[in-house]
């Protein structure tokens, strides 16, 4: 049964944001590409996809539970009337609920870009940027000891983990320095948010903008028949287990090089 939702999601997918006007889209497609920091809600499609799916009725904010969307007004870099967050000021709190996906009627949010290995829609597969940490300004790489941003993960040790490491200055003291796992991280920001320092060592970018991305001819002596995935046109998915492979393999007393 076509239920009224579907049918509105329907028409305002993709194209349909013509319906705004000629003048409003030619505004919207010169904006594209242009929000070099914009933070969307969970399950937000890709940017032009989500620009342009997205029809500014303000559903999303107006059913989140905190306040952490807003939308966009003339002037602030973001494409008018589309929803965004600023971490530093109201991180998502991940709600499991995802009120604010579910709220969307247009797709721009969809709960299908928030379904994981078990198939169920989860706030923890929400993709919403990466946290990344300036080392530089993080006191724990000082060696003094804070975990503010560890302690506030909402996965805790699974999206920020401890690194433990000696701290050759005092030779006393070890330095918890805070790691990121790209592959967990949710780009909740509530991280950003607790940091201790004026202006926060970890912040949240949009995750295109601070990945890499391996060339897919690249093959992992490793990996055993690893060279049947470049035929097979299947791409490399990099993981943990990929990286201790790696690791094992570099070690093994039974590699021969050559003098």
């Amino acid at each position: 049964m076509t239920t009224r939702r579907h049918v509105i999601k329907k028409l305002f997918q993709g194209g349909a944001v013509m319906a705004t006007g000629g003048l409003a889209f030619s505004t919207i497609a010169s904006k594209v590409g242009e929000i070099p920091m914009g933070l969307r809600p969970p399950g937000a499609l890709e940017e032009k996809a989500f620009v342009a799916s997205c029809i500014k009725c303000g559903q999303c904010m107006e059913a989140c539970p905190y306040d952490t969307l807003k939308l966009a007004e003339p002037g602030s870099g973001y494409v008018n009337g589309t929803p965004h967050f600023t971490p530093r000021d109201i991180p998502c709190y991940m709600c499991p609920s995802y009120p604010c996906t579910v709220a969307c009627p247009s797709g721009a949010l969809d709960v299908a870009e928030l379904i994981g290995d078990d198939l169920e829609p989860s706030i923890n597969e929400a993709k919403m940027g990466l946290a990344v940490v300036h080392k530089e300004t993080c006191v724990a790489f000082w060696g003094i000891q804070c975990d503010a941003c560890y302690r506030a993960c909402p996965l805790i040790g699974e999206a920020i983990t401890i690194q433990y490491v000696e701290n050759k200055v005092t030779n006393r003291h070890a330095k918890l320095q805070p790691l990121v796992n790209s592959e967990v991280c949710t780009g909740c920001g509530i991280c950003e948010k607790v940091c201790i320092v004026e202006k926060s060592a970890i912040r949240i970018f949009p995750r295109d903008s601070v990945t890499g991305e391996i060339g897919e001819h690249y093959i992992r002596s490793w990996i055993e028949n690893d060279e049947d995935r470049i035929k097979m046109n299947e791409p490399i998915k990099p993981n943990s287990e990929n990286l201790e492979s790696a690791l094992d393999y570099l070690n093994t007393d039974e590699i021969e090089f050559e003098r």
